[in-house]
């Protein structure tokens, strides 16, 4: 079977003997894919493969916010994604109707694409978010990948695994051929979905419940762009009591391609007989919630899917580890599933590749499930709270009132007359929608991860509270364990973000022009120790200059402190101010952070 690496066929076929690399990957998904790709830039040999003949065959996760899209800048594929992209000015105007082409009951502007909100999205990052289906962005990530030296297999199912202590063997099935084959490798990262069977295999432990809801997908074609162009926006919430085919009153049309591809979400009774869905059944469907009984169709796809509450408190057991998926199984509320999976891997990359290049121990490894689990609880948590936060627009409309579809479209109706009760029903339902900003404007849940960890020191002081609501708006700090903050500095020849003083190949050291002794130690204790570490000096004069002196005010030390930074971008220390021997100094909190015997 041929395998791709920088554009040419290799053949490694079944039966041949073992295939040996690195980090072997199960799943091309956004975590497997991510991972595939940051490995592969850091110079660490790996396998990606998947049961499936290619990548992602109906569009799922779409919103990309902006951590998701400062790994892709990272990683160099930024404008690859926004080109295939709908823009941040374009899917913002969600719309709450009876049908698309029916009354509007609100709308509320998302995604931070508010005057109110726009600005804070601007601050917090120099990319904005966007909307990417799966099926556009899977392609980038594994062509980018495999261009960059991953080893992409399709067709090739994931069977078993044993690991020992010098690796993990995995026993692999060729869907092509039939036969069997191994591929061993000194780690295992499986990001095989919410059924993953690694994560059943190596006995993960998990919270929450499986198929609490059902839904159902439905994709197709119609140009309906005189309903929606001057409303742009990638959800149409259709409040529809009475439907007559299935579902349980309210409905989501998602836009997937400007506008003449769509996807239908529709929700079921799980507890109940398990649909039977036919294409003129999901015309149906597709024409209730347009509100277009007329309207010429193509039906492209439909699926069923549960709706799931679980999340893992422990993602690794000794070389095998979990992402994406696997560890966070959660509705599509709140648009957090695809960009959390990307953050899966770019927390694991380098520490892969720094304990197998052997500059750190591998207890670094181990530092996984502390930082990311307690992400997965809460994008887990908050995205099935958002779905329950709609019952609140349903009380508002009066529908725990009714008894009938008749009743409830009468309860539609009576918000638009003059009275005591229909006044309160309108600021109910305003109230109500401004709610679902936890859903669609939870900037401090998408921004704000904070890592507690052995490669994160702290020196027990505890993190300020924030000043703001921490769902709602996102806090940038430098204390120990949080993302470095973006702002713009540069030359007056260019201008860049502080994220691009980072690259994910090495630890960076930032300081400013009174803590040159820093910078000078950073140079000998990276030869000292072989590690990839270096400065950046912040200051007139120097190769990076502080533009707007808008890095004087969010570095929250002194200029003569430090900044220790991470190739992923998170702060693993700092130091308020100079020290006597900055070289002893780093040298014990760089063995720390890299778990390194002294």
């Amino acid at each position: 079977m041929p395998i791709f690496n920088d554009g040419i066929a290799e053949t490694v076929l079944p039966g041949q003997g073992l295939v040996e690399t690195d980090v072997v990957i199960i799943g091309s998904g956004p975590a497997g894919a991510s991972m595939a790709l940051a490995l592969s830039r850091l110079g660490i040999k790996n396998i990606m493969l998947t049961k499936y003949r290619w990548t992602a065959n109906t569009p799922r996760a779409h919103i990309t916010n902006q951590r998701a899209m400062e790994f892709f800048r990272e990683l160099g594929i930024e404008e690859q994604v926004k080109a295939d992209s709908t823009p941040h000015h374009l899917i913002g105007d969600t719309v709450f109707c009876t049908s698309i082409a029916g009354e509007e009951l609100g709308r509320i502007l998302t995604w931070g694409t508010s005057p109110e909100r726009h600005a804070d999205y601007e601050a917090a990052s120099p990319t904005l978010n966007c909307d990417i289906p799966q099926t556009y962005l899977e392609p980038i990530l594994v062509k980018n990948a495999t261009m960059a030296g991953t080893q992409t297999r399709f067709s090739s199912e994931y069977l078993s695994h044993v690991q020992d202590a010098e690796g993990v063997t995995v026993r692999v099935l060729d869907r092509v051929s039939g036969l069997e084959f191994s591929v061993r490798g000194k780690y295992l990262y499986a990001a095989d979905g919410a059924r993953s069977k690694v994560a059943e295999e190596i006995g993960l432990d998990f919270e929450g419940a499986m198929d609490i809801a059902g839904s159902m997908n439905i994709t197709f074609k119609a140009d309906i762009a005189p309903l929606v162009n001057h409303r742009p926006s990638v959800l149409y919430w259709v409040v529809q009591p009475g439907a007559n085919v299935g579902g349980i009153g309210t409905g989501l049309v998602r836009m997937v391609r400007p506008w003449n591809e769509w996807l239908i979400v529709w929700g079921y009774d799980i507890n109940g007989p398990t649909p039977d869905i036919t294409e003129e059944m999901a015309t149906e469907i597709v024409r209730n919630l347009l509100g277009m009984p007329d309207l010429d169709i193509e039906i492209t796809g439909y699926s069923l899917w549960g709706v799931n509450e679980m999340y893992a408190t422990t993602l690794q057991r000794g070389r095998v580890f979990c992402g994406g998926d696997a560890i966070h199984r959660h509705p599509p509320s709140n648009g957090l599933g695809s960009n959390t999976s990307v953050q899966d891997s770019y927390n694991l990359a380098w520490k892969i590749a720094s304990v197998i290049k052997g500059y750190a121990g591998s207890e670094l490894l181990e530092t996984y499930t502390p930082e990311r689990a307690p992400v997965a609880k809460q994008i887990v948590l908050r995205a099935n709270k958002s779905s329950r936060e709609f019952a609140d627009i349903f009380t508002a409309l009066g529908f725990d009132k009714a008894e009938n579809e008749q009743q409830m479209a009468e309860e539609i109706r009576s918000r638009k007359d003059n009275t005591p009760e229909a006044r309160q029903k309108r600021n109910a339902l305003a109230k109500a929608l401004k709610l679902k900003d936890y859903e669609f404007n939870s900037h401090g849940v998408e921004m704000g991860q904070f890592y507690e960890s052995s490669a994160v020191l702290s020196s027990g002081m505890k993190k300020s509270a924030p000043t703001r609501d921490p769902e709602l708006y996102y806090h940038p700090s430098t204390f120990p364990g949080s993302p470095l903050p973006h702002v713009w500095v540069g030359d007056n020849n260019r201008k860049y973000s502080t994220l691009d003083l980072c690259p994910s190949s090495q630890f960076t050291l930032i300081t400013g022009i009174s803590g040159q002794a820093w910078a000078e130690a950073a140079e000998k204790v990276a030869a000292h120790l072989d590690i990839p570490l270096k400065a950046v000096v912040i200051g007139p004069g120097r190769e990076v200059t502080d533009l707007y002196f808008d890095w004087e005010r969010a570095r929250e030390i002194d200029e003569d402190g430090v900044l220790l930074v991470r190739p992923d971008k998170i702060i693993a220390w700092r130091s308020i101010c100079s020290v006597k021997d900055p070289v002893s100094t780093l040298t014990e909190v760089l063995n720390s952070v890299l778990s390194r015997q002294a």
